[in-house]
């Protein structure tokens, strides 16, 4: 068989074109085999069945189409159903019934971050009837005080108070010989600079002051101060994802059309691949790359390399629009993308801005 490339769908002409979407509708609605015979009928008779068999046998050889029985109708391929979705598919729009249930699940009164973003990825696998996640940094409120205080040489404990008065106290590995000045002296320093900003808005802007010797430390206190900063905030952005949101939604959905044990299994494995907060974190590499509602189709899907299932996903943005997580629907290959789509993208545009204006 031969591969198609990125031209197949738009070197079609419009015969192919109309036979193909019938077979993708088809495909989506049933999720079985499509004949010519049906096809025939769809067209109200204006191509008969052994026109349409030759248009599918071009189909096929092209690499959009496959034959899952001998004799059988015709199934479109993964990479048939990519291609359809990037040059044929019309997408539509939410009804307003549908933006009301997304928004309504956003309201950000009385309830924290992380539980909008559940509410959000509940009520979208409850919409698109497939699973749901979504993929966040833990999202850190200002700080208002912070302070270090001696426990033996050697430890000494941070206390932090956010401006929600949330008190978190973490441990730190210190300098056996660390005078008591030193942590004084550091707490005043991190407090004055820290005020009214979390530790990742301020880290860098602290660390370049410490570096180019703006303000005087002695040599301790701005080894204590860089080593917090360090311990606190992880090692970039990806040990900020461990540290962050993973939220998965609906995953029963998915047993809806399981028919065979070897789908059970497969669905099983799907399970443990949500779970994977590495995964998740590659999904947000993946994301980020290019712009808008990103679409990971069957084994070609970089997350899972499994046949059979999908993932519509987008990023959702902050103040500054930078990327902060992503949300999105994971389901059978022959869910409905023309709706799937645009309830994936009006979310997480709606997540950006409610936990934006929260912020």
């Amino acid at each position: 068989m031969v591969a198609a490339d990125a031209q197949s769908v738009i070197g079609l002409n419009e015969r192919s074109r109309d036979i193909f979407r019938h077979i993708v509708d088809s495909y989506v609605e049933t999720g079985e085999p499509v004949g010519s015979r049906t096809i025939a009928r769809k067209l109200g008779g204006t191509l008969s069945a052994a026109t349409i068999r030759n248009v599918m046998a071009d189909l096929e050889y092209a690499g959009l189409l496959y034959a899952p029985h001998t004799s059988a109708g015709r199934l479109p391929t993964d990479v048939g159903l990519r291609l359809f979705v990037s040059g044929l598919l019309q997408v539509g729009g939410l009804d307003t019934q549908e933006r009301n249930a997304i928004e309504a699940q956003c309201q950000t009164a009385g309830r924290s971050s992380e539980d909008v973003l559940g509410l959000a990825t509940g009520a979208l696998a409850g919409l698109a009837q497939c699973a749901s996640l979504v993929m966040a940094p833990k999202l850190e409120a200002p700080l208002k005080h912070i302070e270090f205080v001696n426990l033996k040489p050697g430890r000494a404990l941070v206390v932090m108070v956010d401006e929600n008065g949330t008190v978190e106290n973490r441990l730190l590995e210190v300098p056996a010989d660390l005078p008591p000045s030193a942590l004084i002296e550091a707490g005043n320093f991190l407090s004055a600079r820290l005020a009214g900003r979390t530790l990742g808005e301020a880290q860098a802007e602290i660390l370049d002051e410490i570096e180019s010797r703006r303000v005087q430390l002695d040599s301790l206190t701005a080894k204590l101060v860089t080593t917090g900063l360090a311990t606190w905030s992880g090692s970039g952005e990806t040990a900020n994802m461990r540290d962050g949101a993973l939220i998965v939604k609906g995953q029963s959905n998915l047993l809806n059309n399981v028919t065979a044990l070897e789908d059970l299994e497969q669905v099983r494995r799907l399970f443990a691949a949500l779970e994977a907060r590495e995964q998740m974190i590659r999904l947000l590499d993946l994301v980020g790359k290019a712009d808008g509602v990103q679409i990971f189709i069957g084994a070609q899907n970089e997350l899972f390399r499994m046949a059979g299932y999908s993932m519509v996903v987008a990023p959702f943005l902050n103040t500054r629009e930078q990327i902060v997580g992503a949300i999105g629907i994971v389901g059978p290959t022959r869910m409905n993308y023309a709706r799937i789509i645009p309830m994936v993208d009006y979310t997480a545009k709606l997540v950006g801005r409610v936990l934006g204006s929260a912020s």
